[in-house]
């Protein structure tokens, strides 16, 4: 079997090195499908994500996507490039903030920094590594950005 399709498509460890930028090529319109199957999934009843009349009469002028959604999307994004079969485990998410409203349309991508890297202590075939993640949507905003650490593996 050729080698390169038993490769993840993630970076190891070694792969991430501080400083590194990563724009991930994958691209999401968020829908209004998108958005009311997600707040509805998550028993969010915000009429502010749901109610177009609602919404209407705030200061937006119509619904927004739910900050969750953006924000699962803004990690989703990144998988392939990142951490897709290299990731061991997400340790956390932090510093998540939303400078910008997300609407039915719009179109999201993400680049990834990496802030820091460290060898695991417990784990002599894993490390830890901090990114930041951006989503800019098609306007050039940043909409979302959060630091995740996660436990990577490092190379074979």
């Amino acid at each position: 079997m050729n080698e390169d399709l038993n490769r993840p498509q993630g970076r190891y460890l070694e792969e991430l090195p501080v400083g590194t930028v990563i724009r991930h090529r994958v691209t999401r319109t968020l829908t209004e499908a998108d958005n009311v199957f997600f707040t509805t999934l998550t028993m969010n009843p915000q009429p502010l994500h749901l109610d177009h009349e609602y919404a209407a009469r705030t200061e937006f002028g119509r619904p927004l996507v739910n900050s969750l959604l953006t924000l699962s999307t803004l990690v989703g994004l990144s998988v392939h490039e990142l951490t897709l079969g290299t990731l061991v485990a997400n340790l956390g998410l932090s510093d998540i903030v939303f400078p910008k409203p997300v609407f039915h349309g719009d179109t999201l991508h993400a680049e990834s920094e990496v802030l820091d890297v460290r060898e695991s202590r417990s784990r002599p075939d894993a490390g830890i590594v901090t990114v930041e993640h951006r989503a800019i949507n098609q306007r050039g905003e940043v909409v979302a950005r959060c630091k995740r650490t996660a436990l990577m593996q490092k190379r074979p």
